[in-house]
């Protein structure tokens, strides 16, 4: 085979001869041997015809008959993503009020709860939201669209519920942290409840008494007595029953609790008077006049929490799958997966701010973009973390595969996971999901920024999403774009799953031309 020398440029990672090429489809056809000692037919001169036919000696590419083709590079390529300057990042931090947060995520106040750091600023990035309700819901401008303001709250809430059910399942699911969480039983009160109407007991027959205990400081129960909240706090409630129905506890919310299920300790964990005495922005000192302020200050807080939980996450990821614990870093990789996709929603929440008051609130604030790197969302060194943290899961590929990578530039992690796809081997499973949802969260990482990149077109105008440039170019090549459109973050993957649909278009194509009925077995 001859190739141009403009062609043998192609990136290693995603170049293969023909020679290799044919390899890999006589691996597929190698693992269909069984089949042959059945009697089943198989093209075994396939390999050749495809060769022969379908690859030109100029190019390492399909022809136009072959579905398949060679990924090719792009130009977009964020090598290294930076947070915004410092200056902008401390305004930021001091605006959010994120170092007094922080206190809050990190203090430990049960040790021998291994998921504390975890689901603790979940459950206060919900108590946030409750308070958010009450903000939205106190707002006396006639012009604000309070109907979808509802809907979109009501949604938030429901989905960071459905969030902290799968935390508190997994964390009674895993053997080193099942029974570890601090739940409220009569024992934490010497048998004795106060006599009011947050505490009940619970008398299963047969069993043993189960206290039913409603927050005192959590801001819900006040909602659902407010008439302009009850009907979002009674779905709120009735939310926390069903997503925690697989739970052998519940949050303790007020919610019908009609198992009569033992509760969380809520407010030991959650410290709502804590986390509300820090409701009121720095910038509410200046008078600024302006609602928008606690709608921008509020919405941040609620983001920030989540970004550490997925700070969290990924380290709980990385130590499961040095432990060779697939499965359940599999189960992790998922649920950032659904985090990326909530912190999307936070973000447009931002399209419900009038624009008039938000641009006033902006220039009151100083908040703008002199170069690329200064986009709003870059001042948050939290999700500059999570975001290169998410990227790197990259290269955790060869060693979940059981492969090292070929220093040469060989196809040896994309013939591996050709294998792990195809095979479906006993025990390989995980696998399979664990690797499934790298992808997903490159898929939803992606998302989250280009998302990010048409709100801010939306909300302040096309010119801040090229930092006040005065020409705007469709090939766009600032990092929100960049991010959006650099090369995937698993080539091996990518090119196992192209050459495996080739592979059984082939196949199949072979097997309709020896009749309908051909059986083919996976090995």
């Amino acid at each position: 085979m001859c190739f141009s020398k403009q062609s043998t440029q192609v990136s290693h990672l995603f170049f293969f001869s023909a020679f290799t090429l044919s390899q890999i489809h006589l691996f597929f056809l190698s693992n269909s041997s069984k089949n042959q000692r059945k009697g089943k037919m198989v093209d075994l001169d396939w390999k050749a015809k495809m060769v022969s036919s379908d690859m030109s000696c100029t190019s390492p590419k399909f022809s136009n008959k072959s579905r398949g083709s060679l990924p090719s590079p792009l130009r977009f390529a964020v090598s290294d993503l930076s947070p915004a300057p410092s200056s902008a990042c401390l305004a930021y931090e001091q605006f959010v009020r994120l170092p007094e947060l922080s206190k809050l995520w990190t203090f430990n106040e049960f040790p021998g709860w291994k998921n504390e750091s975890i689901l603790k600023p979940a459950l206060q990035a919900l108590e946030i939201t409750f308070r958010f309700i009450s903000v939205v819901l106190s707002d006396p401008r006639p012009y604000v669209n309070q109907r979808e303001w509802r809907r979109r709250l009501e949604s938030l809430a429901t989905h960071q519920i459905d969030i902290i059910a799968i935390l508190c399942e997994d964390d009674v699911e895993a053997a080193e942290t099942r029974g570890t969480a601090p739940i409220a039983d009569l024992n934490s009160s010497n048998g004795v409840l106060a006599r009011n109407r947050s505490s009940a007991v619970w008398n299963h027959p047969g069993g043993t008494p189960v206290v039913s205990r409603t927050s005192e400081a959590s801001l819900l129960p006040r909602l659902a007595t407010w008439q302009k909240s009850e009907d979002i706090a009674s779905k709120i409630l009735f939310s926390i029953e069903c997503e925690m129905r697989r739970c052998p506890f519940t949050l303790g919310l007020g919610e019908p609790n009609l198992a009569g299920k033992p509760n969380l300790e809520y407010d030991l964990i959650c410290k709502p008077s804590d986390l509300h005495s820090l409701k009121k922005s720095p910038s509410d000192r200046r008078n600024l006049d302006n609602h928008e302020n606690q709608t921008l200050f509020t919405t941040h807080q609620i983001l920030e929490s989540w970004i550490q939980v997925s700070r969290e996450l990924l380290r709980r990821i990385e130590e499961r799958i040095d432990g060779q614990e697939f499965g359940t870093a599999a189960s992790d990789c998922w649920l950032l997966e659904r985090i990326w996709k909530l912190l999307t929603e936070i973000e447009d929440l931002h399209l419900l701010m009038d624009p008039d008051d938000f641009l006033r609130l902006k220039n009151q604030l100083a908040i703008k973009a002199s170069t690329e790197s200064e986009a709003f969302c870059f001042r948050s060194k939290a999700l500059i973390e999570i975001t290169k943290s998410s990227k790197d899961l990259k290269q955790r590929v060869p060693a979940v595969l059981g492969v090292e990578v070929d220093p040469k530039g060989g196809p040896r992690v994309q013939e591996a996971a050709m294998k792990l796809f195809h095979g479906h081997r006993k025990g390989d499973f995980e696998k399979i999901h664990l690797v499934q949802a790298f992808q997903a969260i490159e898929s939803s990482l992606k998302t989250f920024f280009f998302s990010y990149r048409q709100l801010i077109g939306v909300v302040m105008g096309s010119l801040e999403v090229k930092a006040n440039r005065a020409l705007i170019y469709a090939d766009s090549s600032d990092t929100l774009s960049q991010i959006f459109l650099e090369h995937t973050y698993f080539p091996s993957l990518d090119a196992a799953k192209t050459f495996l649909e080739d592979f059984w278009h082939h196949e199949l194509g072979i097997a309709g031309s020896n009749g309908p009925d051909r059986a083919r077995t996976k090995q």
